[in-house]
Order: structure tokens, then sequence, then C-alpha cells
């Protein structure tokens, strides 16, 4: 067994020293002590403790399927992580860091800085502002090295909200063109907001995981080198050598989370999905799937078909009770600045035509902007209460509901 140690989920670093970086490469080549990143200042109970001697990180979920977990990550699974990442997106370089360090997708662009031996480009902490992000991006460009990124997509759709008429990049934005991949994942990326990305030059690439496979093992909807996905009873299972040990102090947890078939180690998540022809289609988490009239309806399915919409710029789809119904397909929408606001009735024909209609929504709530936990997870909790607000008829006054 061997310490824990936490860290804030800030970087920490002058000109030429970076003692979260030393930190991180004592932790994983196994002559430091583990690290845990956590939220702001607070160093919690859980300094001190003992982990694994093999365990490098211990990182939080961010509990948008429940409690929060501390999720332990071996050396060797992070490491087999970023190569996979720069194989696929081919070749090691330099990272932007955009993402605070207790979230996975933040402190994995660490690890992959180790991994490359380079040392990230950090953007301001607070609010994300594309801007001084642009400028962080312009300075670490460097001929024949690649640049990447991650974001979450509520980043992304800031870049693009300064796009002009014509989706083009302004000239103090377009420096995040030049990047040479930039991963988005933390939530699903509505299918508008990637096709926006797209024609405006920036080399989107989608990623799917969690925090117990290393972040994203899913690229473009096809697995990372090593990585095996399937649908067993429509539930998506993750094997390879990504893998989280298990769980802090939660034997219970790692018992229903991981089980070994046939000396094939899986993760059982709890999202469900289709795989076909070796890509993976994430329908959303299981316990958001909405059964109305006797017929289940996966929330993804109709927030895609939705995003394609006129005037819809962000959306989500949730389930109110309902006595007739049992649930009520309920859309959240913020609809699309100086656009007109869409209607139930645009929205309900759009989803039956190609979802079919048990899945159209039976009702419409005008959202200035949605709630959200964590970086780029909107918090459907937050919004299932927005809708049975609007339902009951009491709505705050950010919301417009019809």
């Amino acid at each position: 067994m061997q310490p824990l140690v936490t860290w804030p989920d800030h970087v920490v670093a002058t000109p030429g020293r970076w003692p979260q970086l030393d930190a991180l490469r004592a932790a994983l080549d196994g002559s430091g002590p583990a690290i845990m990143p956590v939220a702001g200042t607070s160093h919690d109970a859980l300094e001190h403790r003992e982990v694994p001697d093999d365990v490098a990180l211990v990182v939080r979920t961010s509990g948008s399927g429940g409690d929060p977990r501390a999720v332990l990550l071996t050396a060797s699974a992070l490491l087999t992580s970023a190569a996979a990442t720069h194989e696929r997106l081919g070749g090691p370089g330099r990272w932007v860091l955009a993402l605070p360090l207790a979230h996975i997708a933040g402190i994995q662009v660490l690890v992959r800085s180790v991994a490359s031996g380079t040392e990230p480009a950090v953007l301001p902490g607070g609010r994300f502002d594309p801007r001084q992000g642009a400028d962080v991006v312009r300075a670490a460009l460097a001929p024949g090295r690649p640049l990447y990124a991650s974001l979450v997509p509520t980043q992304l759709h800031r870049i693009l909200a300064a796009c002009g008429e014509d989706g083009a990049l302004p000239a103090d934005l377009r420096s995040w063109a030049d990047v040479d991949a930039i991963l988005v994942g933390g939530a699903a990326a509505a299918p508008s907001l990637l096709a926006r990305a797209r024609r405006a030059g920036l080399a989107v690439v989608t990623t799917y995981g969690m925090t117990e496979t290393c972040g994203g093992c899913v690229y473009d909807d096809v697995p990372l080198a090593g990585i095996r996905v399937r649908a067993d009873d429509d539930v998506l299972e993750i094997a390879g050598p990504v893998l989280a040990r298990g769980y802090l102090d939660r034997p219970d947890l790692d018992a229903t989370a991981f089980r070994t078939v046939e000396g094939t180690r899986w993760l059982r998540t709890p999202d469900a999905g289709v795989v076909a022809d070796g890509r993976v289609r994430v329908l959303g988490r299981l316990d958001d799937v909405i059964v109305t009239g006797g017929a289940k309806v996966a929330p993804a399915a109709v927030e895609g078909a939705l995003a394609a919409e006129p005037g819809v710029d962000q959306v989500c789809v949730v389930g109110v009770r309902d006595a007739e119904w049992g649930r009520l397909v309920t859309a959240v929408v913020v609809p699309t600045a100086g656009g007109p606001t869409p209607t139930l009735a645009a929205l309900r024909d759009a989803v039956a035509r190609t979802l079919g209609p048990a899945a159209a929504p039976r009702r419409l709530v005008v959202v200035d902007a949605l709630p959200h936990r964590g970086p780029g997870k909107v918090d459907r909790a937050a919004c299932k209460r927005l809708a049975a607000d609007a339902a009951s008829g009491v709505a705050p006054r950010s919301e417009r509901s019809t």
C-alpha cells in the first residue's frame, strides 16, 4: 500500500517549473505517492489515506449516475489510454488544458503531456473564454508538432457562438482551426453542433468513455486500439487495459460494476447502446430512458432529432410524471439567440417523422440556459425539476413554458 495525497484542481505552475507534472510523473513511474485532484481548495478526509501500490490517480466521478465515486486508476491503464489516444490521433503532441484537473478529461491532458514529454498550454481559470483560449492556442502552435485539445460541448458551443452568419470563425478565433484534433466529450454533443464545428474548420473528434475507462475510449464511434465494446441486453460493456482497478473503499460497487466472463474483465456501463460493424452507438443512460404509454423512449435520440431543428440551440429531453401517460416526454429547449422560438407542434412533427409518434415530445419548456453539473454535463435532474414545475404552472423567471 502507498499514501494518497490531494491536489487542487487547477494548475500550480511558474515559468519553467511544473510541480504538478513532476508529481504526476512520479505517481506514474511509482517513485511518488498516488494523487487525487480535488475541486477548489478542499483537502478532505481522503488525504493521507492509503491505496494499492499500482494506483497512480484517484479521480471522482461527476455524480451524474448517482453519488460521486472515487475511482482507482493504475499507471498502466492511464499510460495505455494515452498511448492509444496518440496512436489514433496520429502521434504524440502538445496538449491544451481547458478543463479542471478534478475531472478525468482534465487530468488526462496532464497524463498525455507526461507521456509525450511536453508541457501543456494552460487556459486561464474561471469561465471558459474562447478568445483567451485562442490566444493560448496561437502561442502553443509550432511547426511540425501536433497540437491537441480536449473540450466539453459547452465550450465548443461558446467558440461557435462567435461565428458570423456564414458560419466562419472571426479572425481572433481562427487559431482554434489550427488545432490538429479537438476531443469533445464529457457529455453527448448534438449532431448539429458538430456539423457547425466542422463547417467552421474545427477538427472535432467525438469521444465516449468515463472515469472508469481513464476517460474517452471510443473516438468517433470506433473503440481505441485494445478496447472491446459490446451490448449485453442493450447495455454497453467495455473491456480492455484501460479499465479502473475499482473504487476506493467500495467493494460493493466493484462487484456490480465489474465482472469477469471467460477470463475477460468487463465494465458494465450505465448506458444503453448498440454495437454493429465495429461502431458504437450510445443511446443514453439506462436510468434516463422514458417509459411513456408503455413505449420506451431514449432521450439522446430525441435530443439528436430536435437539435437539428431551426431555432433549437440546446435541448434536454426528460420524462415528467403524468397520470395518463406514466411519463410525459418533455423537451427543455434553449432557443437560438435572435431567432424565432420553436413551437411544440414543429418539434413534435420533426421527431415523429424520424423516431415515431411515441418519441415526440408532448410538452415544451423554453429556458434561457440549461443547468449543468460537472464540465459540460447537463444536469438532467435539474431539468426534470424545471419541467415538473412548468407542468404545475410554477416556473422561475428565467424560463418560459409553452
